[in-house]
């Protein structure tokens, strides 16, 4: 596959321009990502370069950059700190989304990998996150720094630290500001995609790194071992590797870009509002739009062609989701140790039964058996009460409640 590289740019947290490449696929791109490159380096490390490289062939748009004072970026590198780096992805998320379109997945290469963790909740397109060798807390830098220098920078506040064969000004400020990260919260409610790629081996950043990033998030989650890898990834094959797994990953995360479904110019559907067509690709598949949202819904085998869920599948999804979803919010007001819910339902009606002859007695689901699993060290009477409130969800509520539909044609 061609491709295009092109030089941007774009103003910093600082206020400085930030240098930029866009690679691009000779087609339009199944997807934008941004790419954060690990501490001290920059966009041209031959890491981001082959991973960019690699996505861009599978069939995305990649935008990596360089943070404040690194690379060709302007402003002093003195001036940075670990919430700056963020403001700056924040920044170059913002240029994708007013030039292009915003970035759908997120990847940060060593502390890059913290800076997406933590850019993510002010991105709200991304679908994907993916860390490769990243620090489950910012403050890690400091173990990059010897002993000497840290007493210099308690003493004076700023000095000089060799990186790589570099010699860097950095102040108190940057360690203060990265020692004061907590990403535990992050984690927690990302509420995203993650994959956590990481080598066994990595003498610069423990893979208990890792372990810790992916028992903190919740799913859907991924861990993807680099076997062999150093840290930054000098090997074309380690590189290569990455960008194979993730956008294959990634593709099962991505908003659907099916050219056979109705044109993507259509107007995004009111909020509140859910539209349905049957312009899918099989026989019965009926494409549903929800907002900015769309997915597929279809028959079985013998009926349909099996490219989504059925009618009743989707009725058992919402009241899932919404159960799910209370009870979460319940938890997390009561302040109460629930790490995750599962609700499993199953009915005894077939829709491609019911509407063989729609003017036969009416199409009745009957009955819904749900079943909750709630992990976590939760005592019998917080199981109890969560029990009751899943009774109380909306859904549930307005399933169990009088209904009325009025149809008309325009």
């Amino acid at each position: 596959m061609t491709r295009t590289s092109t030089s941007v740019s774009f103003p910093g947290s600082g206020g400085d321009d930030l240098a930029a490449r866009l690679d691009l696929p000779d087609h339009e791109p199944v997807a934008f990502a941004l790419f954060a490159h690990c501490f001290t380096c920059s966009k041209d490390i031959a890491a981001a370069s082959r991973i960019s490289r690699g996505l861009v062939e599978l069939g995305f748009g990649v935008l990596r950059f360089d943070f404040t004072g690194l690379g060709a970026s302007g402003g002093e590198f003195a001036n940075t700190t670990f919430s700056s780096n963020v403001e700056d992805l924040v920044r170059a998320a913002a240029m994708l989304r007013d030039r292009y379109r915003a970035p759908a997945l997120l990847v940060g290469h060593s502390l890059g990998g913290a800076a997406v963790l933590a850019a993510t909740p002010s991105i709200p397109e991304v679908t994907a996150v993916a860390t490769i060798g990243a620090p489950f807390d910012p403050g890690h830098i400091t173990h990059l720094f010897p002993p000497h220098t840290l007493a210099e920078l308690q003493r004076t506040g700023e000095a000089d630290v060799e990186l790589a064969g570099r010699t860097f000004r950095v102040r108190r400020q940057l360690l203060d500001d990265a020692n004061a990260q907590n990403l535990t919260a992050t984690l927690a409610q990302l509420g995203r995609a993650l994959l956590v790629f990481h080598a066994p081996a990595d003498k610069i950043v423990d893979v208990d790194n890792a372990r810790r990033i992916f028992e903190a998030a919740r799913h859907p989650k991924s861990f993807v071992s680099l076997d062999g890898a150093n840290h930054l990834l000098t090997q074309a094959v380690d590189a290569t590797y990455v960008a194979t797994v993730l956008a294959g990953w990634a593709s099962r995360y991505l908003p659907t870009t099916d050219t056979t479904s109705v044109e993507d110019t259509a107007p995004a559907a009111e909020a509140g509002t859910v539209t349905v067509t049957d312009s899918g690709p099989g026989a019965l598949t009926q494409e549903i739009r929800a907002g900015r949202h769309r997915l597929l819904a279809d028959e079985p085998p013998g009926v349909g062609d099996d490219l989504g869920p059925t009618p009743y599948d989707l009725l058992l999804a919402s009241l899932g989701t919404c159960t799910s979803m209370t009870l979460r919010m319940y938890a997390e007001r009561q302040d109460w140790p629930l790490e995750r819910v599962t609700v499993r339902l199953t009915h005894n009606r077939v829709h491609a039964d019911d509407c063989r002859d729609p003017d036969a007695s009416p199409c009745l689901v009957g009955h819904i058996d749900r079943t909750l699993t709630l992990d976590g060290p939760l005592s019998e009477e917080q199981r109890s009460r969560l029990l009751a409130i899943a009774e109380r969800c909306p859904v549930h509520r307005t399933l169990t409640g009088e209904i009325r539909v009025t149809t008309r044609i325009i």
